[in-house]
């Protein structure tokens, strides 16, 4: 086993990860692995073996447990607490230090913390057993996702984020130590109130000198000391109290209750007792302040010290965004005081090809997707996502609704969240919300998705509690549900939905007018929609404030809830993702305006066209004729197959619609130059221009009548492809981080002498990696394809494909290989420190 020398660590800095090094093993074979890791990516959906069914992708499950030797050499530890911070561990993780157990976890979707200093070896005197030398501690991490199923879509196995490994004075800065958030904002001024919490994990009393904030600016190179920029209240707060979010912030500058043992002391120099918190509550102005919003994320910092013995002891580094928000029947979403209508997504956690491991770069790829894609939210359904991604979003600029259960007490699944409800529902909100809190990115906080006991009046019981345990850690951002009817049911639930500040829709926006007369202060906001319903729900948000937004399901294809969204033809396995026995030719979810490889679908430009209202945007698509491969049956999430595509040989002399989006108002279409019509757009036609074009081989162009003010005209082509010639890998990143953690993706496309994609290209390929990078992963968007995703070969779909390079921590280059029937394609990754 790896060894990690951590004797470095003590004196130098409070977190590291602790990600390398480990072992994993199952079923009696033992495998080096660096985390983040997802034993169920490595495997094959097989509908045979895959306990985790339908909805979970057909993938295995099972038990599985990690290993990591380290050593602690350094007397710096002696006094030291030590913990291990895990992400996320799905699921019920079991944590064991030198044989002893220290923690355990059972959900899978929220991070957890374990104080391993009581079971550590320390010093070199103290020898361990079990064979290991002087000093040397082992971490076992035990991971229990057999009890099936447990989740509607696809969760993955194992240690899937990030661990860290922490340490501290016992006087210490506690875990998220800093809340910070904008009381009132705008481009003059702006007033912030921060709150910090410090602990006192010892068994005597210590002393506490100071805790000085230091603020920076979005570029983190600005310091803010200049007194008109920034200017500090007086402290007002100081308590010797659990931790929490003190009523008496929303009455500052006015301290109420000091503890009496601190009367007449000085603020800076403070006993703190054992085992007790203390809270600092602190507000201050800055002028002219840049206010965070999804077109200029602008993020501040601040960094944090704690002083005891005339030293820092402790530090940490909290980024925040200004900036406010209401949500009202109305004025609908403002954000920093101006109307935004809400155009969502609802993504899973998984990361498509790389499953369920949470690699920070997957994670911004993926906010950067639904960026491209148009959309200004985005909802974590059903689980709090990855910090990586909260932090993605807050950069990019991306809206969030934080979302943390699926189901309550009522059962989807036999295994799933009701089996821990009661147990764990209190711990689990708490840890979303400390870590989640100080991101501007969030908007709203949800407290679930059509939960199966709707119709019993203990529900509305749950609700409230579920809330009250958000909103006594945060009353500044809206709470609120996904709430659907699957009947003719849909009025009764109004005692439900008064508990909500914002009311989750789920697929029953048509009942708006109803609703909003018998509560016209109901604010309404569609948490899942159709993805064919796309016009519909945008022209609801135009035309009532009282429906903030509509956030479609998906914003992207996922892993598991086998079959949702996908047309099929006649002859195939009929009807709904859902029916008895489920879909077991697919292991995905093919309703997502992008699919997993990261290519738009027709839809997502038309979305995009609807929402964000670019005068210059034009794009075709042609949609595929009826019975051109076989009679097309769709499904409840899907639309009709279109496609990027004029090649349809066979099919010469006959109809084929071809499908132009725009908001100029009229277009004209041309085939090899000849004109074929000229239609109008506008909202009477749903911003789109349809013609049916008899099919020739050539070169579509459509062309909008108004100019734009450079005198250009937009437009788009479509052209026929000749015969596959060759391989085009693109790299998003030609450079990557050698750290061990950062990821190259490469688009594969198959595509003709004159660099044209083949469209119905399926060539088998296999990649080699070699240098200073490792094949991660090698997957199309088909989601039949049974081929492991992580495996070096596959067969491109509808011409392409997609590949991932995971770099080393040396820097170097990594070479990449892709083998064919077509000329071998070649292309190299750069790996800097």
């Amino acid at each position: 086993m790896l060894l990690v020398p951590l004797s470095m660590v003590a004196s130098s800095t409070r977190k590291v990860l602790f990600d390398s090094g480990w072992q994993f093993i199952q079923d009696g074979k033992t495998v080096n692995v660096n985390l983040p890791h997802d034993w169920d990516i490595y495997t094959s959906p097989d509908p045979a073996t895959g306990v985790t069914g339908t909805g979970g992708g057909w993938y295995p499950g099972g038990r599985g447990e990690y290993r990591k030797k380290f050593r602690v050499e350094s007397r710096d530890w002696k006094d030291l607490l030590v913990k291990l911070h895990f992400e996320g561990v799905y699921q019920k993780a079991e944590v064991f230090v030198n044989g002893q157990k220290a923690g355990q976890h059972a959900y899978g979707y929220t991070p957890f913390t374990v104080d391993i200093t009581p079971y550590l070896y320390k010093d070199k005197l103290q020898r361990p057993t079990s064979g290991r030398s002087q000093g040397e501690n082992e971490v076992v991490v035990k991971v229990d996702n057999s009890e099936q199923p447990n989740c509607r879509w696809y969760s993955g196995s194992g240690i899937y984020r990030h661990v860290w490994l922490e340490t501290m004075q016992p006087l210490h800065l506690a875990e998220n130590a800093a809340r910070i958030w904008t009381v009132e904002a705008n481009e003059q001024q702006a007033r912030i109130d921060m709150t910090i919490w410090v602990e006192n994990e010892s068994q005597e009393t210590r002393q506490i000198d100071d805790v000085e904030v230091i603020f920076l600016g979005g570029t983190f190179t600005q310091r803010y000391d200049d007194p008109r920029k920034l200017s500090w209240a007086p402290s007002v707060i100081f308590s010797n109290q659990p931790r929490r979010i003190p009523k008496a912030l929303k009455k500052l500058p006015v301290a109420k209750e000091t503890p009496e043992e601190w009367e007449g002391k000085n603020i800076k120099n403070v006993p703190l007792k054992p085992g007790k918190t203390a809270t600092y509550v602190q507000s201050f102005t800055i002028d002219q302040p840049r206010l965070w919003s999804p077109d200029a994320p602008y993020l501040y910092e601040a960094t944090i010290r704690l002083k005891s013995g005339g030293r820092v002891i402790d530090e940490q580094r909290v980024k925040f965004g200004i900036r406010t928000l209401s949500f009202s029947a109305g004025r609908g979403f403002t954000l920093n005081g101006q109307p935004m209508p809400i155009n969502g997504a609802c993504l899973h956690h998984d990361n498509g090809v790389l499953g369920a491991m949470a690699f920070d770069a997957a994670e911004i790829r993926k906010v950067n997707l639904m960026k491209e894609a148009g959309f200004n939210l985005i909802r974590t359904s059903h689980n709090p996502p990855s910090r990586a991604f909260l932090d993605a979003c807050d950069s990019i600029g991306m809206l969030v609704v934080d979302e943390a259960f699926d189901g309550w007490r009522t059962a989807k699944t036999p295994y799933d969240y009701s089996t821990l409800i009661d147990s764990c529902y209190r711990e689990d909100i708490q840890a979303m919300v400390e870590r989640d809190i100080n991101h501007p990115s969030i908007v709203c906080w949800s407290i679930g998705n059509e939960v199966m006991e709707r119709k019993d009046i203990g529900v509305i019981t749950t609700a409230r509690k579920l809330k009250q345990v958000i909103t006594e850690m945060d009353d500044t951002r809206p709470v609120t549900e996904a709430l659907c009817s699957w009947d003719s049911d849909w009025e009764i639930y109004d005692p439900h939905a008064d508990v909500l500040d914002v009311v989750g829709y789920n697929y029953m926006i048509h009942k708006h007018k109803s609703d909003h007369y018998r509560d016209r202060d109901r604010v309404m906001l569609q948490t899942e929609s159709y993805p064919r319903d796309a016009f519909k729900n945008w022209a609801l948000v135009n035309d009532y404030s009282y429906i903030v937004g509509d956030i479609v399901w998906t914003g992207l294809d996922y892993l598991g809830e086998s079959g949702i969204g996908r047309n099929y033809y006649e002859g195939e396995h009929p009807g709904e993702h859902y029916v008895e026995g489920g879909q077991p030719d697919w292991h995905g979810a093919y309703c997502g305006d992008v699919d997993i490889t990261g290519w738009r679908k027709p839809v997502s430009h038309y979305r995009e066209m609807l929402w964000t209202e670019p005068e210059a945007a034009l794009y075709m698509a042609v949609r595929e004729p009826d019975g051109y491969r076989g009679k097309i049956r769709q499904t409840a999430w899907s639309v009709w197959p279109t496609w990027e595509s004029w090649n349809w040989p066979g099919w010469e002399g006959k109809p084929i619609e071809v499908e132009v989006y725009t908001k100029q108002p009229e277009v004209t279409l041309y085939l090899n130059n000849k004109k074929i019509g000229i239609q109008a757009v506008s909202r009477a036609t749903e911003f789109k221009a349809v013609f049916s074009v008899p099919y020739e081989a050539g070169t579509l162009r459509a062309e909008a009548s108004a100019p734009l003010p450079n005198g250009e005209k937009p437009a788009a082509c479509l052209s026929t492809a000749g015969n596959p010639a060759r391989l085009r890998l693109t790299a998003d990143r030609h450079a990557i981080t050698a750290d061990g953690q950062d990821l190259a993706f490469i688009t594969v496309e198959v595509v003709d002498s004159e660099g044209r994609v083949c469209p119905d290209a399926a060539i088998p390929c296999e990649a080699v990696v070699r240098g200073q990078g490792q094949l991660l992963a090698f997957a199309s968007a088909d989601l039949k394809d049974r081929e492991a995703t992580t495996s070096s070969r596959v067969t491109t779909w509808n011409g392409r494909a997609l590949l991932v390079v995971r770099s080393s921590q040396s820097q170097g280059k990594a070479q990449v290989s892709i083998k064919s029937s077509l000329p071998t394609a070649t292309t190299t990754i750069l790996l800097k420190k």
